[in-house]
């Protein structure tokens, strides 16, 4: 029985705000927009999505899980995802050719340099 990768859930203490600020990020379609649970997908009929669920507590170590992302131009997208509010993070990761950033509540992320070959 296969199986199909629906979405990733994502803790936040906002998910409305989160959701929204990965939306823009991505360039993604919001398909559920309740206090409760913010979906967004590539596309509304597109998996996997990511769903922001509301939770109590702060994040307060570095994620067990984050997610790559290989863009054409690695200085220019990390530009403009520090224009909307990303900032640097430091998780220890020492020099690399890839840039870690956070997003607003903290969520680590990689922007990673052009692929090679």
């Amino acid at each position: 029985m296969p199986l199909e990768w629906e979405q990733v859930i994502v803790d936040a203490a906002d998910p409305v705000a989160l959701g929204r600020w990965w939306a823009e990020a991505l360039g993604w379609v919001v398909v559920d927009d309740a206090s409760d649970e913010y979906e967004i997908r590539p596309a509304p009929d597109r998996l996997p999505g990511l769903l922001f669920v509301p939770v109590p507590e702060k994040k307060t170590i570095k994620n067990r899980l984050h997610l790559d992302f290989r863009p054409d131009d690695q200085a220019a997208e990390v530009a403009r995802l520090l224009s909307l509010g990303a900032r640097h993070a430091d998780v220890g990761q020492g020099e690399q050719p890839w840039v870690t950033l956070a997003d607003p509540e903290g969520n680590e992320f990689c922007v990673l340099g052009r692929r090679q070959g």
